[in-house]
């Protein structure tokens, strides 16, 4: 035994320092033998860890059965069964309900503009106000129109004493005529003078109910109820008559209305309806489809179809008292075209999808069982059922990924604390009577 020998076998037995490192290449080691045995050791690690996951997750009841499977949660299986929550199988009314989107239109909509040319000399209302009809909004600087009315006053005036000395010398004439004191043609002239002398005084008072008109114009009031808008137009500009951009917009806040437009496919559930008389109930909802924002009737049904898109248009109305629905409001309509009394329904949570088609697990003795089940209508969370089930069926809506035909499971409910409980073959907590 040479001296590299000597000492390395010292240094395993403890008698030396530094026993535990590794000797050097040239202490007479075989050259890469400690590291093959780490790799041989880390795959019979890996291999180990491996088959240790297979075997809890294709048998998690062997931890539960030796105490080592506590507090794993509700979904670990205990004795083979697989945990379930269930539902129940019931007649129930269905709501028919057709999503579409909508936009918010008001039914009356006027951009407040002058009827005469003026300078603006006063702006009585606030961008935003909630007006009235006949509320004052606006005046018009009246002078020019007044002294108009004067003018034409005057006029009348004359005219009409221009018809009275007319009507008398007609009267005069008459009587002379009697007599043979006069022509006939001289008396039949006066009679047409008399006439001239009316049509002035009509054409008098017509220009001045004119400028009794342009006065009223000049005092601008509101034409509907409703929202103003911003001023569009400040006191001391001259505004034109029949300018379209006008001094405001007011816009009808109540009742609102909605258009929006369904696939012509729909008409067959919608036409029957609209044609009996019935109202069709329509559900606003925000743009996220989650707050219901206004409740209403469907008003009106466009005369046709538009043939770009194979879509109909229809008109609801909404009372919108608290002004939820704003215009031109993107909004998502849901249309109730029929309600289906009594139907047979199921949880949808219930209702699986594979190479049966559509079908449930239906718990009975504790034990799953597969129905292939044919279904109609959806309302929200539930399913009309066509066939495949019975009223009082109970149906697996939760853990129906770890079970099989036959397969026994164990009733798992939570109660309000979230602590969870089990159960034997009675209803769980998940269990939704319709």
């Amino acid at each position: 035994m040479n001296e590299g020998e000597i000492t390395m076998a010292r240094r395993e037995a403890g008698e030396l320092p530094g026993s535990t490192e590794a000797p050097s290449q040239g202490a007479g080691q075989p050259r890469g033998r400690r590291p093959k045995f780490i790799w041989i050791a880390l795959i019979v690690l890996a291999l180990g860890a491996g088959w240790a996951w297979v075997h809890y997750h294709n048998n998690p009841a062997s931890d539960a059965s030796n105490g080592s499977g506590q507090g794993k949660g509700k979904h670990s299986d205990i004795g083979g069964k697989a945990p379930v929550a269930l539902g129940v199988v019931g007649p129930r009314d269905l709501n028919v309900t057709i999503d579409a989107l909508g936009t918010v239109t008001p039914l009356t909509t006027v951009t407040v503009v002058s009827q005469l040319s003026g300078y603006l000399t006063q702006v009585a209302f606030t961008e935003g106000q909630h007006v009235k009809k006949g509320d004052f909004l606006a005046q018009i600087d009246p002078r020019p129109y007044e002294a108009l009315k004067a003018q034409y006053e005057g006029q009348l005036a004359h005219d009409q004493g221009l018809l009275d000395q007319a009507r008398l010398d007609d009267t005069r004439y008459a009587t002379l005529l009697k007599q043979n004191s006069i022509a006939a043609q001289t008396a039949q002239d006066q009679k047409y003078v008399v006439a001239q002398y009316q049509g002035s005084v009509r054409s008098d008072q017509a220009q001045i109910d004119a400028q009794s008109l342009n006065l009223v114009y000049a005092h601008i009031v509101s034409p509907i109820d409703g929202r103003i808008g911003l001023r569009l137009v400040d006191p001391g500009n001259y505004v034109q008559a029949g300018s379209s951009t006008g001094m405001a917009v007011i816009t009808q806040m109540q009742p609102m209305s909605v258009i929006f437009t369904v696939p012509e496919d729909s008409l067959d559930e919608i036409l029957p309806k609209i044609r009996a008389g019935d109202k069709l109930i329509a559900a606003v909802y925000d743009r996220a489809n989650v707050k219901q924002l206004a409740a209403g009737t469907v008003a009106a049904l466009d005369s046709q179809i538009d043939t770009t898109t194979g879509m109909i248009k229809l008109r609801a109305l909404f009372d919108n008292t608290d002004e939820a629905l704003f215009p031109n409001q993107f909004v998502n309509i849901r249309l109730t075209a029929d309600v289906l009394k009594g139907a047979l329904a199921a949880p949808l949570a219930g209702i699986q999808h594979g190479a049966p088609g559509d079908f449930a697990y239906v718990v009975k003795d504790g034990k799953a069982s597969v129905h292939v089940v044919k279904l109609g209508k959806t309302d929200g969370p539930y399913v009309q059922i066509l066939s495949g089930l019975a009223a009082g069926d109970q149906v697996v809506v939760d853990g129906a990924d770890r079970l099989r035909e036959g397969a026994e499971v164990r009733i798992v409910t939570e109660n309000a604390a979230g602590k969870t409980t089990q159960g034997g073959k009675g209803k769980g907590g998940h269990a939704a009577s319709p």
